[in-house]
């Protein structure tokens, strides 16, 4: 291989190739496969064996479980051995339920990802083929077009008007130009022409290149190595690491108090200790990385089945959130499928023009676009007796296509493009009957036909001849002083029911602002086909006169943004977010990447070239928008069932834990055991880890959903408040009516706690009438079976070993009792509830 001391990029080619063993025809299959063995697959973190171990580790990484262990480990050696096994026990099954959950849900999301795999086009065995990017090796032979990302560190072999964007490891702002040749060894990494870096993709031109280094070796894998870099946070992140910072405030101050009291009280300080433990744990709703995984993993299956796969499991609760929805119109809002002619200069259809425009489609090597794909379609002319001399790719600087083509060894040089474009290297026209004149001639005849056309929703190309002589190659300096010989009209007519997807994405509270290229009368045409109607636009040159702050201001009010930039869409999305919106961007193009990591939500299309899959959070298997409709529905429900869990855990846990705070501090016994509060913690989970699965009342998600810590806490507080009072009801019933001892007691409340809190979840999970919303099946029947081992377990032999006894039946149509009160109770105060907090809405 290379020596580590002379870097690659001061070497000649012929050289690097010789040391890594390799020709231009590429490694043969057995070659490469050994090389995958030796210097493993192409990734920049490897899958480690040892992943099963640390995720089942980290149920028990919590410091209040840590503690809880601690402590029940001591008092197996003090005393009560049998009581603190039992903890130890109750723990470990919780651990466990909650790895066999989030190993379910990594496994179901990794399965999904397979679905979409980013490719290289390398010559391997002389042919070239498509290869997974991490199976690509060094000495692989890379071809590069517009849209490639780079697979790994390359050098340079060919390059034909070659520009990569390398931001993501230079922080550079425009595209830089490579070429192949030795550079000094000392030179910077922004400035080696010759030498091609993995994080970085092509912009335009193509070219053929080396791999040098893969995965962790290369530049890119060593800052991401020294960075432990990471996506940014998204706001449901934020709002989950906020919660865990409040919960933990609220713990730590019952756990301290509760000590504290029974202390004071004179109670067994190890037992006080292990009592205020196992309530901080049953505030704790410790499941809950288990619940989002799952809720997150259940979310990503159901929306491959609608063909939208999930890249970045956090995404869906943003997708949930979006109000605003960024999109290009090209097969989108739009069919995607261009419908051409070629027209002479006196506005007749011309199969001069129509050939000419044929050969400079016919050659192009760049990225697959579906303008040349139309031409070629439209008719199929000879070219055997034309030669390709000489290519200058397409790039979104110059918007222009340049071709060097020979016939009877006379070049010519044919340039097809955006009109204006084209105009600006053009110097005489030919019309019909052969003359020539001068180019300002016919400007003011194009301009009429241009806007015309673009009223239509039609756009236009100029194509432009030169005659070159014996000339091989094509420089810059030969793209002036052409011939403009007509131009090509398409149009990409609007999809069938595209305007009722609009309005549905409207009716859930989602703009639809249409980010495009095209000229505003083009743009204004196809809004106005697709349902946008009375629309506000605002144009590229617009932009680039206003502040960011003017900016900042306007954007929110503009439909669609016509004219635009590449650099600029990327400046869209962060006025609009900064104005307040939480926004998705769907992309396709090269330059759509800064755009699509910006978003707070990035949607690209499997059809898309390499870096804005590589971008997105979201790739559609449909470029439909109803698929996006479909997804946002997906986002919101996964994001009401996590959010679901946490109201239901945390205002039951706080509930329970308040009473039994209060109740020690009167009572002359503890009012549960420490493995009895983290029995019934256990048990009101279980039916938690099925409410992925549940239903979502169709009203919660027509509009987009944030979270607000603000609500949880008013939640948690009105709803563990009022379980606290039929608590107290429950302890008035045992204490005043039934006269129950220690355990009498402690059984009771365990099965008015148990039953409770299952079927009052039925309840609360919806803000609608609980009898009016059916729930999942598997949440319903998991719920009803730990209502009933809750009723049956005191009864059994397992009864007495966790502290419990046969509860007099006496008590059995009390507890029925304060159950329906509670069910009642619960169903009118989350009327008056969800009421106030409307009310709030509508005043905020």
């Amino acid at each position: 291989m290379i020596e580590a001391n002379v870097p690659f990029w001061s070497r000649e080619a012929e050289t690097v190739m010789d040391a890594l063993g390799v020709t231009g025809a590429g490694l043969s299959s057995e070659d490469a496969r050994r090389r995958l063995e030796e210097f493993g697959p192409n990734r920049l973190q490897e899958r480690r064996k040892t992943e099963g171990i640390r995720l089942l580790l980290s149920q028990f990484a919590s410091p209040v479980i840590l503690i809880l262990l601690a402590a029940a480990t001591l008092s197996i050696f003090l005393h009560d051995r049998a009581d603190a096994t039992i903890i130890l026990l109750i723990v470990f099954i919780s651990g466990l339920l909650g790895y066999w959950q989030e190993r379910g849900a990594a496994n179901a999301v990794e399965k999904l990802l397979e679905l979409v795999e980013l490719r290289a086009r390398v010559r391997r065995d002389g042919t070239e083929s498509e290869t997974p990017m991490d199976e690509v090796v060094p000495g692989d032979i890379i071809l590069l077009s517009a849209g490639s990302g780079i697979p790994g560190d390359c050098l340079l072999l060919e390059s034909n008007d070659l520009s990569l964007d390398q931001a993501a490891l230079t922080g550079e702002t425009f595209p830089v130009d490579k070429f192949p040749g030795a550079v000094p060894a000392d030179t910077e990494l922004a400035a080696r022409s010759c030498a091609l870096y993995m994080g970085t993709h092509v912009v335009s031109g193509s070219g053929r290149a080396v791999v040098i280094d893969t995965g962790r070796r290369t530049e890119f894998g060593k800052v991401a190595q020294r960075l432990r870099l990471r996506p940014a946070e998204t706001d449901f992140e934020h709002g989950i690491r906020r919660f865990g910072y409040f919960l933990m405030q609220v713990t730590l101050l019952m756990l301290v108090g509760i000590f504290a009291i029974n202390t004071y009280l004179q109670e067994p300080v190890l037992d006080s200790f292990l009592f205020a433990l196992a309530l901080a744990v049953g505030l704790t709703p410790q499941l809950l990385p288990a619940i989002v995984s799952v809720s997150l993993a259940q979310g990503a299956k159901r929306m491959a089945k609608n063909k939208a796969i999930v890249k970045r499991l956090a995404s869906i609760e943003n997708l949930g959130s979006i109000d605003i929805f960024c999109s290009d119109k090209t097969g989108t809002l739009t069919e995607g499928l261009v419908r051409i002619k070629a027209q002479d200069l006196a506005g007749n259809d011309s199969d001069r023009v129509l050939e000419i425009a044929y050969l400079n489609s016919f050659f192009e090597t760049g990225f697959p676009n579906p303008i040349d794909a139309a031409i070629r379609a439209v008719r199929q002319f000879d070219v055997s007796n034309w030669q390709k001399l000489d290519e200058n790719p397409y790039d979104f600087v110059r918007k222009r296509l340049g071709m060097l083509v020979s016939r009877d060894r006379r070049s010519l040089l044919i340039t097809k493009g955006a009109l204006n474009h084209v105009l600006d290297v053009c110097s005489t026209a030919e019309l019909p009957d052969g003359r020539k004149v001068g180019i300002d001639e016919v400007r003011e005849w194009l301009d009429e036909r241009y806007q015309s056309f673009s009223s239509q929703a039609c756009r236009m190309l100029g194509v432009a001849v030169r005659e070159m002589g014996a000339a091989t190659k094509c420089l810059r300096e030969d793209k002036v002083e052409m011939c403009l010989i007509g131009y090509l009209v398409f149009n990409d007519p609007p999809k069938d029911g595209v305007a009722a997807t609009i309005t549905e994405l409207c009716n859930l509270g989602v703009s639809l602002k249409m980010i495009t290229g095209d000229n505003h009368l083009v743009a204004r045409s196809v809004g106005g086909s697709v349902g946008l109607q009375n629309t506000v636009i605002l144009t590229g040159p617009e932009m680039r006169k206003m502040s960011e702050s003017a900016l900042i201001q306007r954007a929110p009010e503009v439909d669609i943004f016509a004219e635009v930039e590449p650099n600029q869409k990327e400046h869209i999305i962060l006025a609009l977010q900064k104005s307040g919106h939480v926004v998705g961007y769907l992309g396709d193009g090269i330059n759509d990447a800064p755009a699509l990591h910006a978003a707070d939500v990035g949607i690209s299309v499997d059809s898309a070239v390499d870096v804005a899959k590589d971008a997105a959070d979201i790739v559609l298997l449909e470029h439909e928008l109803e698929v996006v409709v479909r997804a946002v529905r997906d986002g919101r429900a996964t994001f009401t069932n996590t959010l679901k869990y946490i109201f239901i855990a945390t205002s039951a846990n706080f509930g329970n834990m308040f009473s039994m705070a209060g109740a020690s501090t009167f009572l002359p016994f503890l009012p549960l055991l420490p493995q009895q509060i983290l029995l019934t913690n256990l048990l009101t989970d279980f039916p938690a880890m099925t409410i992925a699965s549940d239903r979502v009342d169709a009203g919660i998600v027509e509009r987009p959903r944030k979270w607000d810590l603000g609500f949880i806490r008013r939640f948690m507080i009105t709803f563990g408040l009022l379980s606290s009072v039929f608590d107290y009801l429950t302890f008035g019933v045992l204490l005043l009516l039934l006269k129950a001892g220690p355990v009498e007691f402690r059984t009771g409340w365990f099965l008015e706690s148990v039953v409770s809190a299952c079927l009052v979840l039925l309840v609360v999970r919806t803000q609608l009438p609980f009898y009016r919303s059916r729930p999942g099946q598997p949440l319903f029947w998991t719920t009803c079976l730990v209502a009933v081992i809750a009723l049956i377990l005191p009864f059994t032999p397992l009864g007495p070993v966790l502290g419990f006894t046969r509860i007099p039946v006496v008590f059995l149509p009390w507890l029925a009792g304060i159950v329906v009160a509670y069910i009642g109770c619960a169903e009118l105060t989350k009327r008056w509830f969800f009421h106030r907090e409307a009310r709030r809405t509508r005043l905020a």
